[in-house]
């Protein structure tokens, strides 16, 4: 089995990551990166007047009611925005086609993240749940603590292959580990499987979001009819007749896999979905770029 990479290795190949970071703050953000995470996460301040193109969704009712006119609900940004990580190590995420494995690109989109949130002064913490357990890695602010909290997740070990059970995410522990309003970014491979127990109100403390890497063989198996593959679930390599039963089984997996996906993320904007081939920091700065745009740059 491949030993996992050292912590020192790992931190110079985020150091090499942050100045494509920085640039992309700077320049394709424009410092706009803390907007998409505001949007609802903010302290209530005070009720004023409703004026025409304000967001609806802050109208306060109970006032606008006892008025007799339209009154919302007015916020003041906080301070400081804390990303609260949760990698979903499995097995299954050992597969890859190409040059990469799925786990391999899902931990880049991690660092990423966690270097956005370095470079906006974010304060930044993670769990690394796996079916041996989880890590839990408090949140803190400051370059070098989070490059070293990075550094660390990215060197965690991945499940063997055939480990048995699947990763139990201690949901409970999750729901006080943050601030109310966090982002929690839930990373993981995502198998078709019915939300949480206890899902909704972590939603409504935090502002939730998942991230997913798809290998090209889920997207839709090769043209080619005979084909080996290795199954890291399974533990044992598998010959794909690519027969129309093998590719109709696989597209009505993946069709039961989006949709228990959406039904856990249910706004677009919520969820990123790449393959192990695209560029990590260009598709974030698209979501990025997305969410500001349905915020209409933040509020007044």
């Amino acid at each position: 089995m491949k030993a996992p990479p050292s912590q020192s290795s790992v931190l110079s190949i985020l150091r090499q990551l942050e100045w494509r970071v920085r640039h992309a703050v700077e320049n394709t953000l424009s410092g706009e990166y803390r907007s998409t995470f505001r949007g609802r996460g903010m302290e209530f301040d005070q009720v004023v007047r409703y004026e025409f193109g304000d967001d609806v969704r802050d109208i306060d009712w109970n006032v606008t009611a006892r008025l007799g006119e339209p009154y919302r609900k007015k916020f003041v940004e906080e301070r400081e925005v804390t990303l609260l990580l949760v990698f979903e190590d499995s097995p299954s995420l050992r597969f890859g086609s190409a040059e990469r494995s799925k786990r391999e690109a899902l931990l880049e989109l991690a660092g990423l993240v966690m270097l956005l949130g370095a470079v906006n002064r974010d304060r930044v913490g993670w769990v690394h749940v796996s079916p041996a357990g989880h890590v839990f890695h408090q949140p803190e602010r400051g370059r070098g603590p989070i490059l070293h909290a990075a550094a660390k997740l990215l060197s965690q070990p991945a499940p063997p292959v055939g480990a048995p059970g699947a990763a139990d995410i201690p949901w409970k522990f999750l729901s006080r580990a943050a601030p109310k309003h966090s982002v929690l970014l839930w990373l993981g491979d995502f198998p078709p499987r019915p939300a949480p127990e206890g899902w909704p109100v972590l939603r409504r403390r935090y502002q939730t979001m998942g991230f997913r890497v798809d290998d090209p063989w889920e997207r839709g198996l090769p043209p080619q009819e005979l084909f080996a593959a290795y199954d890291p679930a399974a533990e044992r390599l598998v010959t794909l007749e690519g027969s129309p039963a093998e590719r109709a089984a696989q597209a009505e997996w993946a069709a039961r896999r989006d949709e228990a996906w959406k039904a856990i993320f249910p706004e677009p904007l919520s969820r990123l979905v790449v393959t192990t081939q695209d560029n990590g920091l260009d598709a974030l700065v698209r979501l990025f770029q997305a969410r500001m745009r349905a915020a209409g740059g933040g509020r007044s």
